[in-house]
């Protein structure tokens, strides 16, 4: 009987798999269109209003500036205070609401035109195409081997993107630090650590997300990707390719009949792939990957004319419309969405626009609940905290009213509180308690202002007596 020796089998280095995937670059085709240039329009409007905003002053104070060190919030002539954060909720709530109302409507029509990370990488791509050429000239130049060609176009452009980057992380900080102050500072070199670590920050992030990480930020960092299909519905605006139409795909002859052939309008030619800036095949069906750009709308449109074919071989539509039903722009979800977000918008900017810039706080002392004078009066012990949130300082007259014969006791008079200041005011209320209807009373406290006209708060407060 033979003994058979089995060698251990050695692993096939070759059919190893990994989880990692390495990233493939992305080298985007030139396109142009009514899509392509509204795209880029909106890249130039909003780039030039967050360049250009800090700049910006009127009377001598900028525009928009969040002064933290003076916690003040200047925003296109308002001032807010730390007591305003709730404008701060409602401007989040709303945000919310229009990020839903648009993306039920419209689908991505936040990603494709207005996201900072777009927006951003759109210019980046622009500055390497200007340096490093077409999308086949960057091919070619990446394949080579390292020369003085290739050397001095990477790193011209590598540079520009660095010095924008720095640009942008020094206008962040002109929002936050006067741009008058922070400009004189850099031609000094004086600059703080604060605002040098930020424009670095900034900086590095802007250049790390718009010319290295691009499409992956979209796919896998930003959240927005992996829920917004829950917002989308059958009638809901989006990117398709309609698959009737353009299947089965294949080459042909430019004027030959296709219908003879037994082909569809798409010819395979896999532009609107080489436009779409994170690399997905838009015939592939609704993917969480599609930013809503439309640059393959405008290639196909492109490729359509040539053929002489009609466009709208992938376009604008809804499922419901491919299918050939009849889309439903008013729905119930976009009635609630616009509801709310009518009333929430209406609300902020009514109370916005009317809000006293002066807030009072009343605090009683907790020591005791009330004393007896010597001359039989019940007397209550208040402080109040008052709040200047103007621009001037202001002198103000505090009276009392709400029981009557109550005696206001303030040591300080008139008085005057600094702009953006607070000033706790310690007074104290005598009443005959005969004047007292019960154990709880509700006072008033009005406070008047002498140096403004029509600025007065009344704030109301508790007035503990004895029982009976």
């Amino acid at each position: 009987m033979s003994e058979q020796h089995h060698s251990p089998t050695k692993p096939d280095v070759d059919q190893e798999q990994t989880l990692y995937r390495k990233r493939e670059a992305i080298y985007t085709r030139d396109v142009s269109g009514k899509w392509t240039f509204l795209r880029n329009l909106a890249m130039v409007v909003l780039l030039g209003i967050y360049y250009g905003l800090p700049w910006i002053s009127v009377n001598g104070q900028q525009l928009v500036l969040f002064n933290l060190p003076e916690r003040k919030f200047h925003i296109f002539g308002l001032v807010l205070w730390p007591q305003d954060f709730f404008y701060l909720a409602l401007l989040l709530i709303i945000s919310a609401l229009a990020l839903f109302f648009f993306t039920a409507l419209a689908g991505r029509l936040w990603c494709g035109y207005a996201c900072p990370q777009t927006v951003w990488t759109e210019i980046f791509m622009w500055f390497e195409r200007q340096i490093e050429g077409t999308r086949q000239a960057r091919i070619k130049l990446d394949k080579s081997e390292m020369n003085l060609n290739k050397f001095s176009r990477k790193f011209a452009k590598h540079l520009v993107w660095i010095l924008f980057s720095l640009l942008t992380g020094f206008i962040f900080v002109g929002y936050f630090t006067p741009m008058a102050t922070l400009w004189q500072e850099v031609l000094t070199n004086t600059l703080g650590p604060w605002e040098t670590f930020w424009i670095l920050f900034y900086g590095f992030a802007t250049y790390g997300n718009a010319g290295w990480l691009r499409e992956q930020v979209c796919i896998y960092m930003c959240p927005y990707a992996r829920f917004q299909s829950a917002m989308f519905d059958r009638d809901t605006l989006l990117i398709a390719y309609d698959e009737k139409r353009g299947e089965p795909r294949g080459g042909r002859k430019i004027g030959s009949d296709h219908v003879e052939q037994g082909l569809g309008s798409c010819i395979d030619c896999k532009i609107c792939v080489q436009v779409c800036p994170t690399g997905i095949d838009i015939r592939n069906g609704l993917q969480y990957q599609c930013i809503g750009c439309a640059a393959c709308i405008d290639a196909c449109d492109e490729i359509m004319d040539k053929m002489s074919y009609p466009r709208g071989l992938i376009r604008y539509t809804t499922e419901n419309a491919l299918e050939g039903q009849q889309t439903h722009i008013i729905r119930p979800r976009m009635l609630v969405y616009g509801a709310l977000l009518t009333l929430i918008t209406v609300a902020m900017f009514y109370s916005l626009f009317t809000r006293i810039p002066l807030e009072v706080d009343i605090i009683r002392d907790r020591n005791a609940l009330y004393v007896q004078t010597d001359e039989g009066l019940i007397e209550n012990v208040y402080t109040l905290k008052i709040v200047n949130m103007k621009e001037t300082n202001e002198t103000y007259h505090l009276s009392i009213e709400g029981i009557e014969g109550a005696e206001l006791v303030n040591s300080a008079g008139d008085f005057t509180v600094p702009a953006g200041k607070v000033m706790e005011v310690p007074v104290r209320v005598k009443i005959d308690p005969v004047n007292l209807k019960s154990t709880s009373n509700l006072i008033n406290f009005r406070l008047k202002s002498l140096t403004s006209e029509n600025l007065e708060v009344i704030e109301h407060g508790r007035f503990l007596g004895p029982k009976g």
